[in-house]
């Protein structure tokens, strides 16, 4: 019943990541902070508070662009496409691959407000001065094709270079995209992940809804109270098998099928039922050739917040049924980075899948009865992982999710290992 060969049958590797967070900046960074359980949790900087009731978030702080970008690059880029950036030359450099061949190279990134803070000042200055006190600058500089323009300058790539604005759900919208693209032979290799930089509007939509933790994120606790927002960039090197092969590369991870449906319910809510999500999650297992029981580990959108945890634990067990693979939420630690979560959570599954490690859901205290979950609380767990599946549910009704596994171990793309 699950079974279904894809349409394209070339095999898509992760052959490089990187990661700028909450907990660090850098692939072992990041995962480290990750296993250990170390939060990312802080305080507001950069913007008034005071107003709306909540100043906790996950901000990277201590992130040096200029230790990453340019001269030209730290003028021109807002602070989202600087995150972007820096994630994108650590993941090129940690694959190792020679970009020269530029036309066979895309870009495909995330998000879900860009350059919000460059749009806030463009407004700012029209309304104080109208149209002519605008600076010329901002102008090139708040649009959220620019993370993808900026990433492709940077490394020469100049096949598609695209943006997608798909809320929470964007890094997995963007890999699964950039896996197409490779698997239609458009690309041998794409630059892919999301970014997503931490700004006054949104902080201050979500403290308004009610949705903003006043200390911590809890996910799946009993006693939740909301998300914490967070920023960052997760960045992968995916490639096809045979450009792989033809440099020598040994591939960190498979990318699998994935799965895309929307909600079409409310803007905010999850559909009670979870309708979107359970599509989603069927056609991730069903395009990578594997069935439910196959899925060792689910990366789950776990914000804390209490109707998307409840009805995310009920679509995990109606999909997965009685085998009840580990479940776990780095954004107990991380925070909810918006666009860049999922991508972000990208780079944690490949992690799992490279080390056996599965990292922890923090701060889990008292158990939900509507969240009856095999969750790995408190502590990394150590377990064998070949196939995992990265939840992404955003505003919208947006359901993404992304299966991710060992090389060779999706009977779609290749032999079982």
């Amino acid at each position: 019943m699950y079974r279904r060969a894809p349409s394209m049958s070339t095999r898509v590797f992760v052959t490089g990541m990187g990661a700028v967070s909450p907990v660090g900046t850098g692939r072992e960074a990041y995962w480290s902070a990750l296993v250990e359980g170390r939060s990312g949790t802080n305080v507001v900087e950069g913007f008034d508070t005071s107003t709306v009731g909540r100043s906790i978030c996950a901000q990277v702080k201590g992130f040096r662009p200029e230790d990453h970008l340019r001269a030209d690059e730290l003028r021109r880029a807002g602070r989202c496409s600087q995150l972007a950036l820096a994630a994108a030359r650590m993941a090129v450099r940690d694959a190792g691959v020679d970009l020269t061949d530029g036309a066979r190279v895309a870009v495909v990134l995330g998000t879900t407000m860009g350059e919000a803070e460059v749009a806030e000042r463009v407004d700012t200055a029209r309304i104080r001065g109208g149209l002519g006190a605008i600076e010329p600058r901002d102008v090139l500089r708040y649009a959220p094709y620019l993370l993808s323009h900026f990433v492709a300058r940077a490394v020469g790539a100049r096949g598609m270079a695209l943006t997608l604005p798909a809320a929470c759900a964007a890094g997995n919208y963007a890999i699964g995209f950039a896996s197409d693209l490779i698997r239609s032979g458009r690309a041998d290799v794409v630059i892919t992940g999301a970014a997503e930089m931490l700004q006054a509007v949104e902080y201050a939509g979500f403290a308004r809804l009610g949705a903003l933790a006043p200390e911590r994120c809890q996910p799946f606790d009993l006693n939740r109270k909301g998300l914490v927002l967070g920023e960052g960039s997760g960045v992968l090197v995916l490639e096809s098998e045979a450009h792989a092969e033809r440099r020598g590369a040994t591939p960190l991870a498979e990318v699998g099928g994935y799965g895309l449906a929307c909600d079409a319910y409310h803007i905010t809510r999850p559909q009670p039922g979870g309708d979107g999500n359970a599509r989603a999650m069927r056609e991730a297992i069903s395009r990578s050739g594997l069935d439910p029981s196959e899925v060792d580990f689910v990366n789950a959108h776990g914000t804390g917040t209490a109707a998307n945890d409840s009805v995310e634990s009920k679509v995990i067990a109606e999909v997965l049924g009685a085998r009840r693979p580990p479940v776990s939420s780095v954004k107990s630690v991380i925070g909810h980075c918006m666009g860049a979560s999922s991508a972000l959570e990208a780079v944690s599954c490949v992690e799992t899948l490279l080390t056996g490690i599965i990292p922890p859901t923090m701060n889990y205290e008292t158990p939900d009865p509507e969240c009856d979950l095999n969750l790995v609380a408190n502590a990394a767990r150590e377990a064998r992982v070949d196939v995992v599946l990265n939840n992404a549910l955003a505003f919208g009704g947006y359901d993404a999710v992304l299966c991710i596994a060992r090389p060779g171990r999706l009977p779609a793309f290749g032999a079982r290992s």
